[in-house]
């Protein structure tokens, strides 16, 4: 249950203060974690400790101890002496390492309701009566946000993350797939939206990565009961990918400002084939070559602007004109008519929608 690492840190950290050799071995005889340079364990010694009644034994000048987990024996605790003074201090590491398995216990019971939570695996008398069990408040204000990275994140990353929110141990950090770490962040009195942006930017400034190239954070909406955290994921999930298919500039998004996006997301895609092909007949916006395509996002940038587009674009009033005549001419659209420019803005987006899903197909 416990990482070798961590094992390997407790036990160093130990000998520091101690001054004294330790090393960690489970009850196959393999070992674990060591502060000796030397040490070889040797198979017959610990299976007959194993099998002894004994919690700790002097064998060849080292005391063994046993750490147990609810009586269930985990590990096997060497330390290098026989006297008095060693046996103490055997002790101390052992009654150490006990309540480490306890702590880790108890976060991974945690994690492992976390995560049937988030992911709808729960009846509903089962989240309260494991809640109450596990100490966690279901009457609490919480929003799930959800960091996810371009490359499969790791232990580290984790960690780094969890570190964050070290002393708070209200909020939940798990992860349910290989490239996501999830927070389940548990509001304090008058915080709302803006302090969870503001979290979602520290986050991402202090573990470095708001600028690397598809990595992403988004958060759901806040929900007053651990019931609907569940919800608060789902809606992060969604405003991950909205993001992604038309905020693609955002370090963070919310589900709460996804506007349109939204509802274009939700959309069947035979029913959006045949919108696009009702507005576009056979043409797409694939199409369109690159200056009409700029001009296009220039216009609906400048709010149907003709002069300021016009302005920006560095050509003559009557040229983007021109453009925008030949556009209508194309696809019976007027962008200067603002019902047609809304056609024409939706459209676009429906097309950049379908071309998502069609890269979630390979």
């Amino acid at each position: 249950m416990i990482s070798n690492q961590v094992l390997q840190n407790t036990l160093e950290g130990l000998k520091e203060i101690s001054r004294t050799e330790f090393c960690v071995i489970d009850t196959d005889g393999k070992m674990l974690a060591s502060t000796y340079a030397d040490f070889t364990v040797q198979a017959g010694d610990i299976q007959a400790f194993v099998e002894s009644q004994a919690d700790s034994q002097v064998i060849k000048g080292y005391q063994y101890f046993k750490v147990c987990d609810d009586y269930q024996l985990e590990y096997i605790l060497v330390a290098h002496g026989e006297d008095e003074d060693t046996y103490m201090v055997g002790k101390l590491a052992a009654f150490q390492l006990q309540s480490l398995i306890v702590a880790y216990k108890e976060r991974f019971d945690k994690d492992s309701f976390i995560k049937n939570l988030l992911l709808d695996n729960l009846l509903l008398v089962d989240i309260y009566n494991r809640a109450k069990k596990l100490h966690i408040d279901a009457d609490k204000r919480r929003v799930v946000m959800i960091l996810e990275m371009k490359q499969e994140k790791d232990y580290n990353s984790v960690e780094s993350v969890r570190s964050l929110f070290s002393g708070k141990s209200k909020d939940f950090i798990t992860a349910v797939d290989e490239k996501s770490i999830i927070i389940v962040k548990e509001l304090e009195d008058g915080e709302g939206y803006p302090e969870m942006e503001k979290l979602a930017h520290t986050i991402l400034d202090t573990l470095d990565i708001g600028r690397e190239d598809g990595t992403h954070m988004a958060y759901g909406t806040i929900v007053n009961e651990l019931k609907e955290v569940s919800r608060s994921y789902k809606e992060a999930r969604m405003a991950l990918d909205v993001g992604k298919i038309f905020f693609g500039e955002r370090e963070v998004i919310a589900y709460s400002s996804l506007g349109i996006g939204r509802l274009i997301y939700q959309l069947p895609i035979p029913l959006c084939k045949m919108f696009i092909k009702e507005i576009f007949d056979n043409k797409s916006p694939d199409d369109f070559d690159e200056e009409t395509l700029v001009t296009i996002d220039k216009f609906f940038e400048n709010s149907l602007n003709v002069s300021e587009t016009s302005r920006q674009l560095y050509i003559h009033r009557n040229t983007l004109v021109y453009r925008l005549d030949k556009l209508q001419k194309s696809t019976g659209l007027d962008l200067r008519v603002f019902e047609d420019a809304i056609t024409f803005k939706i459209a676009l987006m429906v097309v950049r929608y379908m071309k998502y899903m069609e890269t979630l197909e390979y």
